[in-house]
């Protein structure tokens, strides 16, 4: 990967792998370009990428648009709004005409019987404000991608290296994604301003990451 440009998917992927050792070079995964690497590449990075969305309120990740109505009775709840087709997690609901941030309105995310995904809320007209599956890796940040390359990499671990080895280097990979999580959520927060009182993700999240290298094994 050159300096001057912006890292791929692949770029990610290979990133992953020489930090597990590995000589093979990925050069496609949808479809897969017939390699083990590659197959288990495919398979894992998109489960990583949202994982790591999924963490923390990154800003180039945030989208806000107005809801689409179901029609029907729910209950103790006047309003179901179908949840954006990209969402992968729900940071606030605002009433019509809210002015500001702090106007937040009570909602709750459910499905239906069809498995369709719902938010319910009392609001009509509402907007949502939300962590949206961000495929184009133009709008990671370099702290993200480096983040993510090491999650991926405890997650490639166990099926690559295999045994114990696998094991113990998918236990490092897990340790290097929480450190370059911190810093990369860090680092996001500071370009925003919060009030005082607010406690980024990034610190309530912290050490959840040691968990996900169970992946692969």
């Amino acid at each position: 990967m050159r300096s001057d440009t912006v890292a791929s998917e692949i770029d990610i992927v290979n990133l992953a792998l020489s930090r597990l050792g590995d000589d093979a070079t990925v050069a496609s995964l949808y479809p897969p370009e017939g390699s083990a690497q590659a197959e288990h590449a495919a398979r894992f990075y998109p489960v990583a990428r949202d994982t790591l969305l999924e963490m923390h309120h990154w800003g180039f990740a945030t989208k806000r648009g107005t809801l689409a109505e179901f029609a029907g009775d729910y209950g103790c709840w006047a309003y179901a709004y179908a949840l954006p087709g990209d969402a992968i997690k729900i940071l606030d609901v605002f009433a019509e005409g809210a002015g500001d941030d702090c106007s937040v309105a009570k909602y709750e995310r459910e499905a239906l019987a069809n498995g369709v995904g719902v938010i319910y809320t009392n609001e009509p007209v509402a907007t949502v404000r939300y962590i949206a599956r961000i495929t184009d890796t133009t709008k990671f940040s370099p702290l993200f991608v480096d983040a993510l390359a090491w999650l991926l990499a405890s997650y490639l671990a166990g099926p690559i290296l295999k045994g114990d080895a696998g094991m113990a280097m998918a236990q490092r990979a897990a340790q290097m994604a929480q450190m370059m999580f911190g810093r990369a959520a860090e680092s996001d927060a500071n370009q925003r301003r919060m009030s005082p009182e607010h406690t980024p993700d990034w610190i309530s999240a912290r050490g959840a990451l040691t968990t996900l290298n169970t992946w692969g094994r």
